[in-house]
Formats: C-alpha cells, sequence, structure tokens
C-alpha cells in the first residue's frame, strides 16, 4: 500500500478493486494523471469520471453544494456502490468531469479501496479498469488481460461482491433522476428520496458513466432471448448465459449460470466473470436468457441489453 501511494502522489495509475468492480484511478486533482485513464482505457474525453472518497469530508473537496436528499442518500448507501451526482466545485478540473458543471461522487465499500484513498490524501478518480465498452473487471485477472502493463500497479483483492457497477443518482433541483442502474435497488433508493425519473441511455454526450446504449460488450456478440424457451440449445456454435439452473439438460461445456436457485444477488456478482468465461470459448454467439427486472434484476437487464448492441454512430467501441 505504501508502494501504491506513492505511485497515486506521484501521478501515476493503478487498478484496485472495489466492491462492484475493479477500477482504474489517479489523483483526481491531478489532470495529467487523470489523462492517462482516459489514454489506458482508449476513453473518449465526453465520458465523465466517478470520484471515489474515503470519508464525508473529502466531499466538500468535490461538491459545491449537498443538499438534504444526499446527506440522507449518503448515510444510508455509503460506504457503498451508490453514486451522487452534485453540483461540482471549481478546483475539480474538466477533464474528470468532461467539462459538466457537476461531478460523480460515491464512497466504495471496501477496505483496499478506502485504505489507498485515505493514504493518499486525496479523492481518487476511478472508472473500471477495463478497455472502453468491454465487459467490466471483478477479477485483477481481468484488470491483467485488458489493460496489462499500461498501468502502474494492479492491486489483486479478489473478486468483487457486487459485481456490477453503482448506482447513479443525480439531485437536480427537485428532480431525482437515475443516470444508471446499480448495486442499489432503485426500489431502495425511491424509498429514501421519492419517485425518480431514469434516463439511463443517451447517444449525445452522457452525465454519467455507463449511458452509452452499446456498452459492457465481450468480443463474442451478445443476442438478449425473449425466454429460456426460445433458446436452442442444440446450437454447435452457441455459448449460453442462464439466469438458473433449468430442468433440463444443456450443454455444460459451453453454458454459465449465474445463480443456480436464481438469486438477483448472486447473479449480479457472477455476471461479468461468466461473460469473460464465455467469451474466452470458441463460440461465435452468446445466448442470454432474461432475469426478473426487479431489484438488481433491473441493474443486470440494463448490462445485458447493452452488452448486445455493440455499435454507437456506427463505430464499434467494443473493439
Amino acid at each position: 500500500m505504501r508502494k501504491a501511494t506513492a505511485i497515486i502522489k506521484s501521478g501515476g495509475i493503478i487498478a484496485f478493486p472495489t466492491e462492484t468492480v475493479y477500477g482504474l484511478g489517479a489523483d483526481a486533482f491531478n489532470p495529467l494523471a487523470v489523462a492517462r485513464i482516459f489514454e489506458a482505457k482508449n476513453r473518449p474525453l465526453f465520458d465523465p469520471l466517478i470520484v471515489h472518497i474515503a470519508n464525508l469530508a473529502q466531499m466538500s473537496q468535490l461538491a459545491s453544494r449537498v443538499d438534504k436528499r444526499a446527506g440522507r442518500l449518503a448515510g444510508r448507501f455509503w460506504p457503498g456502490p451508490l453514486t451522487l451526482v452534485l453540483p461540482k466545485n471549481e478546483l475539480v478540473p474538466d477533464i474528470v468531469t468532461a467539462g459538466l458543471d457537476t461531478v460523480a461522487v460515491r464512497m466504495p465499500d471496501h477496505l483496499i479501496a478506502l485504505d489507498l484513498i485515505h493514504r493518499s490524501g486525496t479523492p481518487i478518480a476511478a472508472p473500471s479498469a477495463n478497455r472502453f465498452g468491454y465487459i467490466s473487471p471483478t477479477k485483477a485477472a481481468h484488470v491483467l488481460e485488458q489493460l496489462g502493463e499500461r498501468v502502474d500497479m494492479i492491486i489483486d483483492g479478489g473478486d468483487c461482491t457486487v459485481g456490477v457497477e453503482s448506482t447513479i443518482v443525480k439531485l437536480d433541483g427537485d428532480r431525482n433522476i437515475i443516470l444508471r442502474p446499480g448495486g442499489v435497488p432503485i426500489e431502495e433508493i425511491e424509498a429514501m428520496i421519492g419517485p425518480a425519473e431514469r434516463v439511463t441511455e443517451t447517444e449525445k454526450k452522457p452525465e454519467a458513466p455507463g449511458q452509452f446504449p452499446s456498452h459492457y460488450s465481450p468480443t463474442v456478440p451478445v443476442q438478449l432471448a425473449d425466454n429460456i424457451r426460445d433458446i436452442d440449445f442444440s446450437r454447435p456454435d452457441a455459448g449460453f448465459l442462464l439466469f438458473r439452473k433449468p430442468d433440463f439438460d444443456v450443454p455444460l461445456e459451453r453454458t454459465e449460470i449465474l445463480s443456480i436457485d436464481g438469486d438477483l444477488k448472486e447473479a449480479a456478482a457472477n455476471l461479468f466473470s461468466a461473460l469473460h468465461l464465455l467469451d474466452k470459448m470458441k463460440i461465435r454467439v452468446i445466448v442470454a436468457e432474461p432475469v426478473p427486472e426487479n431489484g438488481l434484476g433491473i441493474a443486470i437487464m440494463d448490462r445485458l441489453r447493452k452488452a448486445a448492441r455493440r455499435e454507437i454512430g456506427g463505430v464499434d467501441y467494443s473493439s
């Protein structure tokens, strides 16, 4: 951790674990260091980053104003997989926010991440530690495969326990807006602050990470089935991503099951790892079974739908 801290302080970039996915981090107040994140990921500069903090005092360094709703959500869900989009402090570099007048902030629920931020003495800007548009990493090995020597250090903290990115909430005047479903179910957020609008996709300038229609894509095309009965398991060129164990035989050597018993929390934790495994198989397509769209199922289906749409404006961002 001393070595990692020194790298952050000297303007380096580090891949580190959180409870959601592995992040690729740099000092949020060092524009040149943050620029290295975009370069390493091949990430467009118009896609804003999330800034990670270790304590609430750091929030005032980033946000110019924190209203009561933000305080309630932070008190309930931090540390945890929730990101708040707030009016930004003018000290935050424009490269972090893609020139927007807001900043995305969260406090991760992982001891290594919190220790790294605390020891570095600065908030850490960190998107997921993968090539832009590709499957998010939930293991250190995923980071090594995708980014390799593009980063200065990879901290191996084991598997991520939540497995999907944070829920992103923008508090805009009297409006509550969900910009990305994620690790905190939307129903739990609405129970705290009231009804929320959902603006989770855009083909123009995004307000938060993960808003492009296409994202989280393997190199193998993904097809999303209507239900499991519509899947042709006799296809020799296909791999299969199933929500739960079916009551009939499937080709197990080409099938990944997210949760034997159909538990959404377990399914979310296994989603990206399962896609990574299928992507390495000698197949031409991944056929995915939908999951129930409630609780964490909303975030899972958001990822699967975006994985199944590989192009943005005619440009393939999954490569």
